[in-house]
């Protein structure tokens, strides 16, 4: 149970965050940590029909889509390491977005990322 057990489950269940803040920290999530296609798309180096291909090719090949995209010549290798490298750069884990909203401090989400990772570490064994 406590392998599947998720961080805002967690703060939740602590009453240190409610409902409406893990919707506005997924939703700061879903804006800013973006696929490598939504990224190439913003670039306009990939359509969303380009996508779509790439997408459905992944279905059956199981690879990832950069590795597709650049196999199939729809980026070049150099494009896909500066779109890899942008979503590294950009991407936001759940506990920054609920410090980002003030919900808690950058402390709080240190000692409980501690105790919840304890937790989880123990569920393991």
């Amino acid at each position: 149970m406590a392998k599947s057990l998720k961080f805002g489950q967690y703060l939740l269940g602590k009453k240190i965050i409610n409902e409406l803040d893990i919707l506005k920290a997924r939703f700061i999530q879903k804006q800013n940590n973006l696929m490598v296609g939504e990224l190439a798309m913003k670039k306009g180096w990939l359509m969303e029909h380009d996508v779509n291909k790439i997408l459905i090719i992944q279905e059956d090949v199981q690879e990832k889509f950069g590795e597709i995209a650049v196999k199939e010549k729809y980026l070049s290798e150099e494009q896909l390491k500066e779109l890899l490298k942008e979503q590294q750069d950009t991407y936001i884990f759940f506990g920054e977005a609920l410090v980002q909203l003030g919900v808690i401090s950058e402390e709080q989400l240190m000692e409980n990322l501690k105790e919840f990772n304890m937790i989880k570490l123990q569920g393991t064994k």
